[in-house]
């Protein structure tokens, strides 16, 4: 089955009319639709959004799956919404560039398909294994625009209100059709930037990361507000921007609602492998899993873990207690509310930090496995090896990650250190590059 894989480490994407079709939309469509009796299905603004959600309604409704169409909303709200229906789809590429599209499938209680039902699916497709409804037995299809005020309903229970100035960023994406009237009703002076959904993003690249943010960063400053908040393409993923205008890392924000959501409490957080120690040490008392890097593993592991809470540095933050979908636009509201009672450079500053060293050296994608074979056996004496996701070693002093890249021909070497982190990195590579002789 191996020469098909149509999921990534978060669900099926690829360009739009290249890799991602109407055919193969419709042919998801057909398999889900067989096995499912009801769906619920939304998009997020990219220009081949309608093209490929218009073949999976097609696909659904023809094996007789009935099919409620909520429009465009971010990733979450879909998410929220699967939990009266047998599953959900949602038409994203998420954080990827205009040109690229992709669907993404949820159960009920907003977890993401798994490797399981993942691998279902694909074989599914490959087989044909599908059948078609006569006519009178055709899905019923009905739009619903209910689902954007009851994702927001179900946000405004659990959060305090605030007074705080927010300049929100939604880059041209779909948080544009709830954050901004979120914080609003939440009592929070909002101000916004690129809130009209563009599938061309032509304010900045979908992704919520440091060098996209410009324009973010100097509004927080020019408005004197008390933080910017940024979303992604579809709004699973949410980054912020102190007071002061600077951009808080991934690892940070991890920090910051893990101690916010622990509390103090013993539980379990669950993070991927490229974490920061910071997470570690800034949550003492609770058990922190490491997961391979994709927020479906994450969300995987914390429903193994009954974890309290987990995330990924890329954006991903994840409460359980509301779903097991990276909820951008509930971890808006959250950081506003926790930024209400300290400044958000002050929680910042409590944090520990360490030196990261990051590189990455070319590598055929069909040497990677004996390259990490190699690689591990050389490693395994310096430390405690983990080696779900490339081989990531723990010493005393810090750890070094080296992982293949799921993307490109690369791999990649990330080091961090409470001192001399140039030392692990430098012998990380030295042993990498003796592997690839």
């Amino acid at each position: 089955m191996g020469h098909m894989k149509l999921f990534g480490s978060s669900g099926i994407r690829g360009i739009a009319n290249k890799e991602i079709t109407p055919e193969l939309a419709l042919k998801v469509g057909l398999v889900l639709g067989s096995r499912k009796k009801t769906a619920v299905i939304g998009r997020d603004p990219r220009v081949s959004a309608p093209m490929i959600e218009h073949a999976l309604i097609a696909g659904l409704t023809a094996t007789g799956c009935a099919v409620t169409e909520i429009g465009l909303v971010s990733t979450p709200t879909l998410a929220y919404a699967t939990r009266e229906y047998e599953c959900g789809v949602m038409v994203t590429a998420s954080h990827n560039p205009s040109e690229y599209v992709g669907i993404k499938l949820w159960n009920p209680d907003g977890m993401a398909f798994d490797s399981a039902q993942q691998e279902e699916i694909e074989k599914a497709i490959e087989d044909e294994d599908f059948s078609m409804v006569p006519w009178n037995l055709i899905g019923k299809f009905e739009e619903d625009g209910s689902a954007i005020r009851a994702h927001m309903n179900m946000i405004k229970k659990l959060v305090e209100g605030s007074s705080l100035k927010v300049v929100l960023d939604c880059g041209c994406g779909a948080g544009g059709t709830i954050s901004p009237y979120l914080l609003q009703e939440l009592g929070c002076e909002v101000i916004t930037l690129n809130a009209q959904p563009d599938g061309h993003f032509p304010a900045r690249n979908p992704e919520p990361n440091d060098e996209n943010l410009s324009m973010l960063k100097k509004a927080v400053v020019d408005f004197g507000a008390d933080l910017g908040i940024a979303h992604d393409g579809d709004a699973d993923r949410m980054m912020a921007v102190d007071e002061k205008g600077n951009f808080v890392s991934g690892d940070e924000m991890l920090a910051i609602f893990g101690l916010y959501e622990c509390n103090g409490k013993k539980g379990t957080v669950v993070v991927p492998v490229d974490t920061s120690m910071m997470v570690d040490d800034s949550l003492k008392g609770s058990e922190i899993v490491r997961t391979r890097v994709g927020d479906v593993y994450v969300a995987e592991g914390i429903k193994q873990c009954s974890a309290i809470y987990g995330g990924e540095p890329s954006g991903s933050w994840i409460f359980p207690k509301i779903s097991y979908c990276p909820d951008g636009i509930y971890a808006a509201a959250k950081l506003v509310e926790i930024v209400k009672k300290k400044k958000l450079s002050e929680l910042r500053e409590e944090l520990p930090r360490y030196a990261t060293k990051r590189g990455a050296f070319p590598c055929a994608n069909d040497k990677k496995a004996e390259f990490m074979g190699k690689i591990k056996a050389k490693l395994e004496p310096l430390g405690k090896v983990l080696d779900i996701d490339g081989i990531r070693v723990e010493m005393n002093n810090g750890w070094v990650l080296v992982r293949p890249s799921g993307t490109e021909a690369k791999v990649r070497i990330t080091a961090e250190a409470r001192e001399n982190v140039d030392e692990i990195f430098e012998m990380a590579e030295k042993i990498a590059k003796e592997a690839l002789k």
